[in-house]
Protein backbone atom coordinates (compact mmCIF):
# COMPACT_ATOMS: atom_id res chain seq x y z
CA UNK A 1 0.00 0.00 0.00
CA UNK A 2 2.10 2.90 -1.27
CA UNK A 3 0.10 5.90 -0.23
CA UNK A 4 0.48 9.11 1.69
CA UNK A 5 -3.12 10.29 1.71
CA UNK A 6 -3.99 11.97 5.00
CA UNK A 7 -7.80 12.37 4.87
CA UNK A 8 -9.59 10.46 7.64
CA UNK A 9 -13.10 11.03 9.06
CA UNK A 10 -16.35 9.08 9.89
CA UNK A 11 -16.77 5.93 11.99
CA UNK A 12 -15.80 2.29 12.14
CA UNK A 13 -14.31 1.85 15.61
CA UNK A 14 -16.76 0.99 18.33
CA UNK A 15 -17.27 3.03 21.47
CA UNK A 16 -15.80 1.59 24.69
CA UNK A 17 -18.01 -0.98 26.34
CA UNK A 18 -19.25 -0.44 29.88
CA UNK A 19 -16.76 -1.67 32.42
CA UNK A 20 -17.61 -4.99 33.98
CA UNK A 21 -18.09 -5.32 37.71
CA UNK A 22 -18.22 -8.10 40.23
CA UNK A 23 -21.48 -9.56 41.46
CA UNK A 24 -21.45 -7.04 44.30
CA UNK A 25 -21.44 -4.19 41.80
CA UNK A 26 -17.90 -3.09 42.69
CA UNK A 27 -14.94 -3.12 40.35
CA UNK A 28 -12.40 -5.76 41.28
CA UNK A 29 -8.99 -4.56 42.35
CA UNK A 30 -6.08 -5.85 40.32
CA UNK A 31 -3.79 -5.97 43.34
CA UNK A 32 -0.69 -4.14 42.21
CA UNK A 33 2.22 -4.88 44.42
CA UNK A 34 0.87 -6.35 47.56
CA UNK A 35 0.87 -9.58 45.57
CA UNK A 36 4.66 -9.57 45.24
CA UNK A 37 5.16 -11.54 48.43
CA UNK A 38 4.96 -15.24 48.94
CA UNK A 39 3.16 -16.46 45.82
CA UNK A 40 5.34 -19.06 44.11
CA UNK A 41 2.95 -19.51 41.17
CA UNK A 42 4.09 -16.47 39.22
CA UNK A 43 2.24 -17.52 36.07
CA UNK A 44 -1.05 -17.45 37.96
CA UNK A 45 -0.14 -14.24 39.78
CA UNK A 46 0.58 -12.34 36.58
CA UNK A 47 -2.35 -13.82 34.66
CA UNK A 48 -4.77 -12.91 37.45
CA UNK A 49 -3.59 -9.29 37.23
CA UNK A 50 -4.61 -9.17 33.57
CA UNK A 51 -7.86 -11.08 34.17
CA UNK A 52 -8.99 -8.48 36.71
CA UNK A 53 -8.11 -5.67 34.29
CA UNK A 54 -10.13 -7.36 31.53
CA UNK A 55 -13.09 -7.88 33.85
CA UNK A 56 -12.92 -4.20 34.80
CA UNK A 57 -12.96 -3.23 31.11
CA UNK A 58 -9.43 -1.80 31.17
CA UNK A 59 -7.07 -4.10 29.24
CA UNK A 60 -3.51 -2.79 29.75
CA UNK A 61 -2.79 -2.87 26.01
CA UNK A 62 -5.38 -0.12 25.50
CA UNK A 63 -3.38 2.44 27.40
CA UNK A 64 -4.44 5.94 26.20
CA UNK A 65 -0.95 7.17 25.36
CA UNK A 66 -1.34 10.87 25.97
CA UNK A 67 2.00 11.76 27.54
CA UNK A 68 5.52 11.26 26.30
CA UNK A 69 8.79 12.38 27.84
CA UNK A 70 11.20 14.57 25.96
CA UNK A 71 14.09 12.63 24.53
CA UNK A 72 12.24 9.31 24.46
CA UNK A 73 11.32 8.15 20.98
CA UNK A 74 9.15 5.28 22.10
CA UNK A 75 6.17 4.93 24.39
CA UNK A 76 7.36 1.52 25.57
CA UNK A 77 8.58 1.25 29.18
CA UNK A 78 12.36 1.38 29.51
CA UNK A 79 14.94 0.87 32.22
CA UNK A 80 15.86 4.32 33.52
CA UNK A 81 19.49 3.42 34.09
CA UNK A 82 20.33 1.36 31.00
CA UNK A 83 17.76 2.71 28.53
CA UNK A 84 16.91 -0.85 27.56
CA UNK A 85 13.25 -1.45 26.76
CA UNK A 86 11.15 -4.01 28.62
CA UNK A 87 9.33 -6.59 26.53
CA UNK A 88 6.58 -9.18 26.49
CA UNK A 89 4.31 -9.50 29.50
CA UNK A 90 6.38 -6.92 31.40
CA UNK A 91 5.16 -4.22 29.04
CA UNK A 92 1.56 -5.01 30.00
CA UNK A 93 2.36 -5.14 33.72
CA UNK A 94 4.16 -1.79 33.64
CA UNK A 95 1.50 -0.11 31.48
CA UNK A 96 -1.16 -1.39 33.85
CA UNK A 97 0.67 -0.15 36.95
CA UNK A 98 1.29 3.26 35.37
CA UNK A 99 -2.39 3.61 34.48
CA UNK A 100 -3.62 2.51 37.92
CA UNK A 101 -1.18 4.67 39.87
CA UNK A 102 -1.09 7.74 37.64
CA UNK A 103 2.55 7.58 36.58
CA UNK A 104 3.34 9.61 33.47
CA UNK A 105 6.94 8.41 33.23
CA UNK A 106 7.78 5.27 31.28
CA UNK A 107 11.11 4.92 33.09
CA UNK A 108 11.55 2.11 35.62
CA UNK A 109 14.40 0.76 37.73
CA UNK A 110 15.17 -1.54 40.65
CA UNK A 111 15.77 -0.38 44.22
CA UNK A 112 19.50 -1.01 43.86
CA UNK A 113 19.65 0.78 40.51
CA UNK A 114 18.10 3.87 42.10
CA UNK A 115 20.83 3.86 44.74
CA UNK A 116 23.51 3.19 42.11
CA UNK A 117 22.33 6.25 40.20
CA UNK A 118 22.64 8.40 43.33
CA UNK A 119 18.93 8.48 44.12
CA UNK A 120 16.63 6.77 46.58
CA UNK A 121 13.19 5.17 46.45
CA UNK A 122 10.95 7.22 48.74
CA UNK A 123 9.98 5.61 52.03
CA UNK A 124 6.61 3.88 51.85
CA UNK A 125 6.62 3.40 48.06
CA UNK A 126 5.63 -0.06 46.84
CA UNK A 127 7.18 -1.91 43.92
CA UNK A 128 5.50 -2.98 40.71
CA UNK A 129 5.49 -6.62 39.71
CA UNK A 130 7.65 -7.56 36.73
CA UNK A 131 9.13 -10.93 35.85
CA UNK A 132 12.35 -12.39 34.51
CA UNK A 133 11.99 -15.32 32.17
CA UNK A 134 15.09 -17.31 31.31
CA UNK A 135 15.90 -20.82 30.20
CA UNK A 136 18.33 -22.95 32.20
CA UNK A 137 19.80 -26.35 31.50
CA UNK A 138 19.72 -29.32 33.86
CA UNK A 139 20.06 -33.09 33.66
CA UNK A 140 16.82 -34.72 32.59
CA UNK A 141 14.94 -37.07 34.91
CA UNK A 142 12.31 -39.74 34.41
CA UNK A 143 8.90 -39.76 36.12
CA UNK A 144 10.50 -41.35 39.21
CA UNK A 145 13.18 -38.69 39.56
CA UNK A 146 16.02 -40.84 38.23
CA UNK A 147 18.74 -39.05 36.25
CA UNK A 148 18.79 -39.87 32.55
CA UNK A 149 21.86 -40.66 30.43
CA UNK A 150 22.32 -41.05 26.68
CA UNK A 151 23.64 -44.14 24.87
CA UNK A 152 27.24 -43.09 25.56
CA UNK A 153 26.62 -42.75 29.28
CA UNK A 154 26.70 -38.97 29.21
CA UNK A 155 24.09 -36.96 31.17
CA UNK A 156 21.00 -36.22 29.07
CA UNK A 157 20.36 -32.52 29.40
CA UNK A 158 17.12 -30.57 28.99
CA UNK A 159 16.17 -26.91 28.90
CA UNK A 160 13.73 -25.76 31.57
CA UNK A 161 12.07 -22.32 31.72
CA UNK A 162 12.68 -20.29 34.86
CA UNK A 163 10.39 -17.47 35.92
CA UNK A 164 10.87 -15.25 38.96
CA UNK A 165 9.50 -12.00 40.33
CA UNK A 166 11.38 -8.82 39.60
CA UNK A 167 10.20 -5.73 41.58
CA UNK A 168 10.53 -2.37 39.81
CA UNK A 169 9.92 1.24 40.82
CA UNK A 170 8.83 4.09 38.57
CA UNK A 171 11.18 7.06 38.32
CA UNK A 172 8.43 9.19 39.86
CA UNK A 173 8.71 7.12 43.06
CA UNK A 174 12.33 8.17 43.54
CA UNK A 175 14.11 11.26 44.86
CA UNK A 176 17.46 12.75 43.84
CA UNK A 177 17.77 10.86 40.56
CA UNK A 178 20.02 12.61 38.01
CA UNK A 179 18.14 14.27 35.16
CA UNK A 180 19.51 11.80 32.60
CA UNK A 181 18.05 8.93 34.64
CA UNK A 182 14.76 10.55 35.63
CA UNK A 183 14.17 11.96 32.14
CA UNK A 184 13.01 15.39 31.11
CA UNK A 185 9.76 16.90 32.23
CA UNK A 186 6.65 15.28 30.85
CA UNK A 187 5.15 17.06 27.87
CA UNK A 188 1.45 16.74 27.08
CA UNK A 189 0.57 16.97 23.40
CA UNK A 190 -2.12 19.51 22.44
CA UNK A 191 -5.60 18.01 22.44
CA UNK A 192 -6.14 18.61 18.75
CA UNK A 193 -3.01 16.64 17.89
CA UNK A 194 -3.81 13.50 19.88
CA UNK A 195 -4.96 11.43 16.90
CA UNK A 196 -2.84 13.15 14.26
CA UNK A 197 0.05 11.32 12.61
CA UNK A 198 3.20 13.31 11.90
CA UNK A 199 5.02 13.04 8.55
CA UNK A 200 7.86 11.15 10.26
CA UNK A 201 5.45 8.68 11.85
CA UNK A 202 3.62 8.24 8.57
CA UNK A 203 6.87 7.45 6.75
CA UNK A 204 7.77 4.86 9.38
CA UNK A 205 4.36 3.20 9.21
CA UNK A 206 4.49 3.10 5.42
CA UNK A 207 7.96 1.54 5.58
CA UNK A 208 6.59 -1.20 7.83
CA UNK A 209 3.54 -1.71 5.61
CA UNK A 210 5.36 -1.78 2.29
CA UNK A 211 8.08 -4.15 3.53
CA UNK A 212 5.53 -6.91 4.18
CA UNK A 213 4.32 -7.13 0.58
CA UNK A 214 0.74 -7.53 1.84
CA UNK A 215 -1.90 -6.30 -0.58
CA UNK A 216 -4.57 -3.82 0.61
CA UNK A 217 -8.15 -3.65 -0.61
CA UNK A 218 -10.15 -0.63 0.62
CA UNK A 219 -13.92 -1.09 0.40
CA UNK A 220 -17.01 0.82 1.61
CA UNK A 221 -17.83 -1.58 4.47
CA UNK A 222 -17.89 -1.70 8.26
CA UNK A 223 -15.16 -4.19 9.14
CA UNK A 224 -11.47 -4.85 8.63
CA UNK A 225 -9.88 -8.28 8.28
CA UNK A 226 -6.87 -10.19 6.97
CA UNK A 227 -7.45 -12.88 4.32
CA UNK A 228 -4.60 -15.38 4.49
CA UNK A 229 -5.57 -17.22 1.28
CA UNK A 230 -4.77 -14.13 -0.81
CA UNK A 231 -2.38 -12.47 1.68
CA UNK A 232 -4.62 -9.44 1.62
CA UNK A 233 -5.92 -6.90 4.14
CA UNK A 234 -9.45 -5.68 3.48
CA UNK A 235 -10.25 -2.31 5.09
CA UNK A 236 -13.05 0.27 5.12
CA UNK A 237 -12.32 3.47 3.22
CA UNK A 238 -10.13 5.98 5.03
CA UNK A 239 -13.07 8.39 5.00
CA UNK A 240 -14.98 6.01 7.29
CA UNK A 241 -12.62 6.49 10.23
CA UNK A 242 -13.00 9.09 12.96
CA UNK A 243 -9.31 9.95 12.95
CA UNK A 244 -6.07 9.17 11.19
CA UNK A 245 -4.69 7.39 14.23
CA UNK A 246 -7.70 5.05 14.23
CA UNK A 247 -7.01 4.11 10.62
CA UNK A 248 -3.34 3.35 11.12
CA UNK A 249 -3.87 1.44 14.38
CA UNK A 250 -6.36 -0.73 12.47
CA UNK A 251 -3.78 -1.27 9.72
CA UNK A 252 -1.16 -2.30 12.29
CA UNK A 253 -3.61 -4.71 13.96
CA UNK A 254 -4.25 -6.44 10.65
CA UNK A 255 -0.54 -6.47 9.85
CA UNK A 256 0.08 -8.48 13.02
CA UNK A 257 -2.38 -11.04 11.65
CA UNK A 258 -0.51 -10.97 8.33
CA UNK A 259 2.77 -11.67 10.11
CA UNK A 260 1.38 -15.13 10.94
CA UNK A 261 1.20 -16.16 7.26
CA UNK A 262 3.04 -19.41 6.44
CA UNK A 263 5.73 -17.52 4.51
CA UNK A 264 6.39 -15.24 7.50
CA UNK A 265 6.06 -16.46 11.11
CA UNK A 266 3.77 -19.39 10.31
CA UNK A 267 1.40 -18.92 13.27
CA UNK A 268 -1.35 -21.46 13.94
CA UNK A 269 -4.07 -18.84 14.33
CA UNK A 270 -3.53 -17.83 10.69
CA UNK A 271 -2.41 -21.04 8.99
CA UNK A 272 -4.98 -23.39 10.53
CA UNK A 273 -7.69 -23.96 7.92
CA UNK A 274 -10.51 -25.03 10.26
CA UNK A 275 -10.60 -21.91 12.43
CA UNK A 276 -13.79 -19.83 12.64
CA UNK A 277 -15.22 -17.01 14.74
CA UNK A 278 -15.70 -18.15 18.34
CA UNK A 279 -13.08 -20.87 17.98
CA UNK A 280 -10.44 -20.76 20.79
CA UNK A 281 -7.64 -20.63 18.23
CA UNK A 282 -9.35 -17.70 16.49
CA UNK A 283 -9.84 -15.82 19.77
CA UNK A 284 -6.23 -16.45 20.81
CA UNK A 285 -4.98 -15.09 17.48
CA UNK A 286 -7.04 -11.95 18.12
CA UNK A 287 -5.36 -11.59 21.52
CA UNK A 288 -1.95 -11.82 19.86
CA UNK A 289 -2.96 -9.18 17.30
CA UNK A 290 -4.44 -6.92 19.99
CA UNK A 291 -1.26 -6.98 22.08
CA UNK A 292 1.05 -6.92 19.05
CA UNK A 293 -0.62 -3.86 17.55
CA UNK A 294 -0.36 -2.10 20.93
CA UNK A 295 3.39 -2.77 20.91
CA UNK A 296 3.62 -1.42 17.35
CA UNK A 297 1.56 1.68 18.14
CA UNK A 298 3.76 2.39 21.17
CA UNK A 299 6.97 1.98 19.16
CA UNK A 300 5.69 4.18 16.34
CA UNK A 301 3.89 6.74 18.52
CA UNK A 302 0.49 6.09 16.94
CA UNK A 303 -2.58 6.92 19.04
CA UNK A 304 -5.73 5.21 17.82
CA UNK A 305 -8.96 3.69 19.06
CA UNK A 306 -9.40 0.00 18.27
CA UNK A 307 -11.97 -2.09 20.13
CA UNK A 308 -12.65 -5.82 20.09
CA UNK A 309 -15.07 -6.32 22.99
CA UNK A 310 -16.63 -9.36 21.30
CA UNK A 311 -13.46 -11.37 22.05
CA UNK A 312 -13.14 -10.54 25.76
CA UNK A 313 -15.17 -13.52 27.00
CA UNK A 314 -13.02 -15.86 24.92
CA UNK A 315 -9.83 -14.29 26.26
CA UNK A 316 -11.05 -14.58 29.84
CA UNK A 317 -11.96 -18.22 29.35
CA UNK A 318 -8.52 -18.98 27.90
CA UNK A 319 -6.59 -17.11 30.59
CA UNK A 320 -8.57 -18.68 33.43
CA UNK A 321 -8.06 -22.20 32.10
CA UNK A 322 -4.41 -21.81 31.07
CA UNK A 323 -2.17 -19.71 33.31
CA UNK A 324 0.61 -19.70 30.68
CA UNK A 325 -1.57 -18.54 27.78
CA UNK A 326 -0.89 -14.84 28.45
CA UNK A 327 2.86 -15.43 28.35
CA UNK A 328 2.50 -17.29 25.05
CA UNK A 329 0.36 -14.51 23.56
CA UNK A 330 2.83 -11.84 24.66
CA UNK A 331 5.77 -13.81 23.28
CA UNK A 332 4.10 -14.22 19.90
CA UNK A 333 2.97 -10.58 19.90
CA UNK A 334 6.56 -9.52 20.59
CA UNK A 335 7.84 -11.77 17.78
CA UNK A 336 5.28 -10.27 15.39
CA UNK A 337 6.10 -6.67 16.32
CA UNK A 338 9.85 -7.26 16.08
CA UNK A 339 9.39 -8.93 12.68
CA UNK A 340 7.32 -6.01 11.36
CA UNK A 341 9.64 -3.34 12.81
CA UNK A 342 12.80 -4.96 11.43
CA UNK A 343 12.85 -2.81 8.24
CA UNK A 344 13.14 0.33 10.40
CA UNK A 345 16.22 -1.10 12.11
CA UNK A 346 17.78 -1.81 8.72
CA UNK A 347 17.09 1.76 7.62
CA UNK A 348 18.70 3.13 10.79
CA UNK A 349 21.84 1.06 10.19
CA UNK A 350 22.26 2.43 6.67
CA UNK A 351 21.88 6.10 7.66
Amino acid sequence: MKTNKRKTTATVCKKPAARKTSSSGKRRKAGTIATLTGNSDIYRLVTDRIIVALENGTPPWRRPWRNAQQGINTLMPVNALTGRGYSGVNVLLLWLAAEERGFTSDRWLTYNQAREAGGQVRKGETATLAVIYRDWTKQAEDSNGNKLFDADGKPQMETVPMLRQFPLFNAEQCDALPDQVRGSATVTRPQEDLTDVSPVQLQQVLSVVNATGVQFSPRPQNRAYYRAATDQIVLPLTSQFDAEGDYWSTVLHELVHASGHAKRLNREGITRESKKFGDPVYAFEELIAEIGSAFLCAHLGITGDLRHESYVDGWLSKLKSDKKALFSACRQAREASEYLLAPLSCQAETV
